[in-house]
């Protein structure tokens, strides 16, 4: 049996923490991949910082699947030694949270240079990363955005086999994917399956990249989620809206009536909760 437990990106929500918890709790969600807070980055915050925040996600019953750090997420050629510090700082983070994962990225590649020239310099800067997490018991989750090293299947499965080991794993963004061009399923999945901590719930059209409710786009997100669900999964859905405005959405076949939804990130986000349920319900066969 599969274990889907349901994440979020609150701070598409609302800014302010308080918000976030107040929407999540009303879609039964408990769990935050937290990136900023009262508009500021988690990890940019000091440490007492952090344990207050702490309190108040332990006061109302939540905790966090991710820091959704920006780590990795500079370019190649940058200086890596205050990156190196901000990684330190974060795992100080992720202890203080009781949270296991790391959400962080491969370093984005000069436009026009060809990524394998970047190549060892990826992975150096990588396993400096692993070797400072060693013996904490965190995982460093790697996401296929674009235009870093490992925006494909093809580099993202290089990662893992080079860096091979149990503390660096996938986290996998369909949308992303379909963004870079690659095919999701069964391509991207069939290679990278194997490596896979959790999923970004966030789909999208091919060509124009843009994002919609799961299942409404060239994600197969449907698929995907079968997939891991017949294979006994156990892990988080992470979901990241990144839908916008209504307009963008009533072109769209939806079974969520958004002239009752709020015109706001609130209303957006519950449109991608509400898509994520329907699919689940339907492999679940509830539907």
């Amino acid at each position: 049996m599969s274990r889907f437990v349901l994440s979020a990106f609150a701070d598409e929500i609302a800014p302010d923490l308080a918000t976030q918890m107040d929407v999540l709790e009303r879609h039964g969600i408990a769990h935050i991949e937290m990136r900023k807070v009262d508009g500021k980055g988690l990890v940019e915050d000091d440490l007492e910082g952090v344990r207050a925040i702490r309190r108040r996600l332990t006061d109302r019953g939540f905790a966090l699947s991710a820091v959704g750090s920006p780590l990795g997420k500079i370019g190649i050629l940058d200086d890596f030694g205050t990156h190196l510090d901000l990684f330190k700082h974060t795992l100080e983070i992720a202890r203080i949270m009781e949270c296991k994962n790391i959400r962080l990225f491969s370093f984005y590649i000069p436009k026009g240079d060809d990524p394998a020239g970047h190549r060892d310099e990826v992975l150096r800067r990588l396993h400096a990363f692993i070797e400072e997490a060693r013996g904490t018991g965190v995982i460093l989750c790697h996401e296929n955005e674009k235009d870093i090293y490992g925006d494909t299947a093809e580099r993202s499965l290089d990662l893992m086999r080079s860096l091979g080991c149990a503390s660096f794993r996938m986290v996998f963004d369909p949308a992303n994917f379909i963004q870079c061009g690659v095919e999701t399923y069964p391509h991207a999945f069939d290679l990278l399956e194997d490596h896979i901590e959790y999923m970004h719930i966030k789909d999208a059209v091919k060509g124009s990249g843009r994002v919609v409710p799961a299942g409404h786009g060239d994600g197969r997100l449907r698929d995907i989620l079968s997939r891991l669900n017949g294979n006994g999964f156990e892990g988080f859905l992470s979901i990241e809206p990144h839908l916008g405005a209504f307009e963008g959405l009533s072109d769209l076949e939806l079974e969520i009536d958004l002239s009752s939804l709020p015109r706001s990130d609130e209303g957006t986000f519950a449109v991608a909760a509400g898509a994520l349920k329907g699919l689940l319900a339907e492999i679940e066969g509830r539907k």
